[in-house]
């Protein structure tokens, strides 16, 4: 299977689980890896063959910036229903969100949930 990667994505978010992440926001990454055949579109060199990238941006920008989860768990897994049903092209899918700066008195780089889901 092929595979088109989107890394290093950026929203602003207001997920969380204490109120002040809600209502303050903060930065969220999001990286994906989309498993599907890309063979046709590699041959004929048109969009319709496969899915197009920019959509796919529109649509997990909208899922961070407009909507609220207090677990980047339940986000990743939001964004992969949403791709898996919208686009049917794609048989299994990746999705990485990344919490670069938790509300908490410690030092790292942050946090990432990475979840993998194939088409039933």
């Amino acid at each position: 299977m092929d595979i088109m990667k989107m890394t290093g994505m950026e929203f602003y978010g207001y997920h969380g689980v204490f109120p002040e992440e809600n209502k303050l926001g903060q930065r969220f990454g999001v990286d994906l890896e989309l498993f599907l055949p890309l063979d046709e579109a590699g041959r004929s060199d048109r969009l319709e063959d496969t899915i197009n990238y920019a959509e796919i941006y529109q649509t997990v920008k909208k899922l961070v910036e407009q909507e609220t989860f207090q677990l980047i768990e339940a986000l990743a897994e939001h964004i992969a229903s949403v791709l898996l049903q919208t686009y049917t092209s794609i048989n299994e899918l990746t999705v990485r969100v990344i919490k670069p700066h938790p509300p908490f008195d410690i030092k790292f780089d942050g946090v990432t949930v990475e979840i993998h889901r194939k088409r039933s």
